[in-house]
Order: C-alpha cells, then sequence, then structure tokens
C-alpha cells in the first residue's frame, strides 16, 4: 500500500469540449458529450498526428513542437464536433467531409494568427511604447515579458465572465479530476474523481505559462535594433519556445521534485481561474471519454498493486451510494 501514495504517469490527456470531454491515450481518442436529451454520446477515432512515424517527432526539443500543431489541430477539431449537437441542424453537420476539414484548417490558422497579434506583437509594442522612459533594454525585455503574462492572465479572467465558457471550465475541471484519480492511484468512480484536485502539472495553461516564462529568459538575450526584426524573431522564436516549454511540462508530468513543484506553481495558480469545479454529471461524461481509451482497471493493478477484488468493493460501494442518492 506504500506505493500508492505517489503519483504515476498515466499518459493520458485531454481537453473540455462543448459539453464534454476529449481524452487522448496514445493516438487513440475519445470525444463523450452530453446531449440535449440527457445522455452521453461517444464518439473513437485515433489521430496520429503530422509526419506521423518520423524519427523526427521524438527529438527533444523538436517533438514538442509537433507536438503543439497535433493539439490545436485535434482540439478543434473535437471542438467542432461537441458543437455540431447544440446546432439547429446538427445531423448534417456531423457529416464530415472535406468542408468540416477546411473549417478545421482554418479555424486552427486564425487562431494561430490571433494568439501572436494578442500575445506576441501587441505586448511588443506597449512596452516599446516605455523606451523614451527606460534607457535600460533589458528592464523592457522583462516588462515586455510580465506584459504577455498579463494579458494571458486577463483573457482567461475575462472570458470566464461568459456563460458557456463557465461551463467549458468545469468541464475542464472534470477531466483534470479523472486524470488525476487515476493516477493517485485510485478507482476512477465519480465519488472517487469528485473528491481528486481540478489542478495537473500537465495542462495546457500551465504550458502557456512556461511559453511566456521561457519567451521572457529567450527574448532577454536575443535582441535586434530593427523594430520590425525584433517582432519577426519572436514570431520565428515561437516553436523554439514551444519546444523548450513542452520538455518543461513533460518532465513537471512525471516528477514530483522540489524545483518541479516551485516552477510548475504559477501556472496551478492560473489553472484555478481556467478550471472550475463540475458536478456529478460533467464528471460522469469525463469518465466516459477516458474509459473509451484506457484501461484504467489495468493501469491500477499494473502501476499501484491493486487486485481485482480490491477495486470492486470501491465500484459496488458507489453504485450503492448512488441508488440512495436517487431514493432520495
Amino acid at each position: 500500500m506504500a506505493g500508492r501514495k505517489h503519483n504515476r504517469y498515466s499518459g493520458i490527456g485531454g481537453q473540455a469540449v462543448l459539453e464534454g470531454v476529449m481524452m487522448k491515450n496514445k493516438e487513440k481518442y475519445a470525444v463523450a458529450v452530453r446531449r440535449p436529451d440527457g445522455g452521453i454520446s461517444v464518439e473513437v477515432n485515433e489521430y496520429p498526428g503530422v509526419l506521423h512515424g518520423r524519427k523526427i517527432k521524438e527529438i527533444p526539443f523538436i517533438r514538442g513542437i509537433f507536438n503543439f500543431i497535433d493539439s490545436l489541430i485535434l482540439g478543434t477539431r473535437c471542438l467542432n464536433y461537441s458543437a455540431s449537437f447544440y446546432e439547429e441542424e446538427g445531423e448534417n453537420s456531423k457529416a464530415g467531409g472535406m468542408g468540416d476539414k477546411l473549417m478545421t484548417t482554418f479555424v486552427t490558422c486564425f487562431s494561430v494568427v490571433l494568439a501572436v497579434g494578442i500575445f506576441i506583437v501587441l505586448p511588443y509594442f506597449l512596452a516599446a511604447q516605455l523606451n523614451g522612459y527606460l534607457r535600460n533594454k533589458s528592464l523592457t525585455a522583462i516588462i515586455e515579458g510580465v506584459v504577455r503574462i498579463v494579458i494571458f492572465i486577463l483573457y482567461i479572467w475575462g472570458i470566464s465572465i461568459m456563460k458557456d465558457i463557465r461551463r467549458l471550465y468545469r468541464y475542464h475541471g472534470a477531466e483534470h479530476k479523472c486524470i488525476n484519480c487515476i493516477e493517485k492511484g485510485r478507482p476512477l468512480t465519480p465519488a472517487n474523481a469528485m473528491r481528486s484536485s481540478r489542478l495537473h502539472r500537465r495542462c495546457g495553461t500551465s504550458f502557456i505559462f512556461f511559453v511566456f516564462f521561457v519567451s521572457i529568459i529567450l527574448f532577454f538575450f536575443i535582441r535586434v535594433e530593427n523594430p520590425v526584426w525584433r517582432v519577426g524573431l519572436r514570431i520565428l522564436l515561437m516553436p523554439v519556445v514551444a519546444g523548450i516549454s513542452y520538455e518543461i511540462i513533460r518532465l513537471a508530468g512525471r516528477s514530483d521534485n522540489i524545483l518541479v513543484r516551485i516552477i510548475s506553481a504559477p501556472g496551478m495558480a492560473i489553472q484555478r481561474m481556467s478550471t472550475k469545479e463540475p458536478d456529478r454529471q460533467m464528471v460522469e461524461v469525463a469518465i466516459a471519454s477516458v474509459e473509451a481509451v484506457f484501461d484504467w482497471r489495468a493501469y491500477l493493478v499494473e502501476k499501484f498493486g491493486y487486485t481485482e477484488e480490491e477495486m470492486r468493493p470501491e465500484e459496488k460501494k458507489y453504485e450503492k451510494a448512488s441508488e440512495e442518492q436517487d431514493d432520495l
């Protein structure tokens, strides 16, 4: 039982979608959505990613670039799928085809351009306004990075005012709770997931924070005089920043030493805004997504030394408690 005190890396990850959760395990992913009629629809598919099977995708500091691209593409695809349940002509929108692929490509590209404008170009120009007052370029570079982080935090907080986004944040919390439940060595029942943390070190929110933090350090040392080149270099170096940030968050997901906890703390703090406490029905949707791509029972047996007999009482206990709640 002592071996169950520490987290064990599971390899699964995911994201919140409209009224649902996507979970991915290796190349397999599942999108579980709470339908308007109250039922849960689960779609299971595979996404090998760009440059599938190429050795370059395994090289440290380079693999993070392709993982980021894959996350954007798959994330947009899953969001479109979940949204189809809440469109007036949902059946037609789920038909798929070339139109959906083109829309996914367009939305992904537009999202990247918008993110570059808001989080890269805008902070640079805001910080550049201080050049007349500050003669220290190092200080200006640091201020630019701080402005970038502040804009990111204000963005997360600002969109949380929207009702739909708050529900998305609650499903984000449900996703994290399920992964934490498994990696803590607990059987994946709604009761166990509900008492798990909604914060997770491998979260995309933490990844973006690392991107901004690494960019502060990198841009501090790389300087050019021409303003156009300065902006251009910031954009061109973003894949490098993403690659470094990916390695940091990858380490954070596999280690629990004090240094990892310190560097993960700011991202975890921001997650308190980008995740909200879900209800039991939201957690049930997340569990359905997990179970479609990941055998958590076999994982608990392998990583935590559980026996099948140990897991059954946990599940039966939940089933009994659920029945009693229904009676009330």
